[in-house]
């Protein structure tokens, strides 16, 4: 009697034990597709291109032409002058067009506070497009414009030299014309600079101006009626209570700047300008692994890029401390 009973329970509980499997099982069957996916072109990259750095290989020669050299491809990376000339033309373009963004935006943002929500939503929309609108056509528009013949900057700055309201504040553009913005190694880092600048700072507004309005407008109107006057007000309550925001902000700032790539590869026709002079280490990435086909000393050359992000980003962090991550 008690075997039959044993053996009627142990099929029910098989089946119980199989349906509790299977919804355990689920969610991570929905999640199977993404993890291959992101495997495939995630992780494996990632681990090939470690893998990579300590090879020597030339793509075209196949996977058996592949030979191990240790540290030599980071020897060769850091000891190419090639190297720290990018590095100063990407720190430079980074540090320039980076501070001048952030020192236009916020202030920006606080004006754009204080104006009504129609007038605010126009102007942040305005502000916000070159942000969204295609880095290689933007960057091709600025190299049309910067044309030292035909292009509008040059044209715009001569019409103003010949005025005669404006002429004599002008008059110095004579004595340059015409300026060849994409052709004098001096010119070639400020031209960039000004299309990242004009790129970008939109979406420092956009974020400044969200973070400006989650302060509660009791404490800025406790404040003025303390007479607090709008620049205390500013400096003393509304920056220090957005800078969360300003982490994040600077943050994108310096990641975005250090991969600066689209911008000066199409405005320098890809040779990085005059000397070299607009080359930045993305674009130098770019010809030692796809023009050269060296692969391994590419691979070494992205993970010290990666390890400079990395460390500015630490830095930034301890500067700001835990208020910048909104931690009081």
């Amino acid at each position: 009697m008690n075997h039959t009973a044993s053996t009627t329970i142990e099929p029910a509980d098989k089946s119980l034990f199989s349906r509790l499997n299977l919804k355990a099982l689920t969610p991570y069957g929905f999640l199977l597709p993404f993890l291959i996916i992101f495997s495939v072109f995630g992780i494996f990259p990632l681990l090939f291109s470690v893998y990579l750095s300590f090879h020597e290989w030339n793509p075209v020669r196949g996977m058996d032409a592949m030979e191990f050299v240790g540290f030599e491809n980071y020897h060769i990376a850091l000891t190419d002058p090639w190297l720290w000339r990018s590095l100063k033309n990407t720190l430079w373009l980074a540090i320039t067009s980076g501070v001048a963004q952030h020192l236009v935006a916020i202030p920006v943002a606080y004006m754009l506070v204080s104006m009504g929500d129609r007038m605010r939503h126009w102007l942040t929309s305005a502000y916000f497009l070159p942000f969204i609108t295609s880095t290689v056509a933007a960057s091709l528009i600025f190299f049309n414009m910067y044309s030292p013949n035909s292009g509008i900057i040059n044209q715009t700055l001569m019409a103003l030299a010949d005025s005669t309201l404006f002429g004599w504040a002008f008059a110095w553009v004579n004595d340059f014309q015409p300026i060849r913005w994409l052709d004098d190694a001096t010119m070639v880092k400020p031209s960039i600079a000004i299309m990242v600048f004009w790129k970008y700072t939109g979406f420092n507004i956009v974020l400044y101006t969200t973070g400006l309005m989650t302060i509660p407008k009791d404490i800025l109107e406790a404040a003025r009626m303390d007479g607090a006057n709008a620049f205390r007000r500013f400096w003393n309550i509304s920056l220090p209570m957005i800078r969360p925001f300003i982490f994040f902000a600077i943050t994108m700032t310096i990641i975005g700047n250090l991969q600066m790539f689209e911008e000066p590869f199409v405005l320098t026709r890809g040779t990085g300008g005059t000397g070299q002079s607009g080359l930045t280490i993305s674009m130098y990435l770019y010809k030692v692994g796809w023009e050269w086909l060296e692969m391994g000393t590419a691979s070494a050359i992205s993970w010290l890029l990666f390890a400079l992000i990395a460390t500015c980003t630490l830095v930034q962090f301890l500067f700001f401390g835990k208020k910048g991550l909104g931690e009081h």
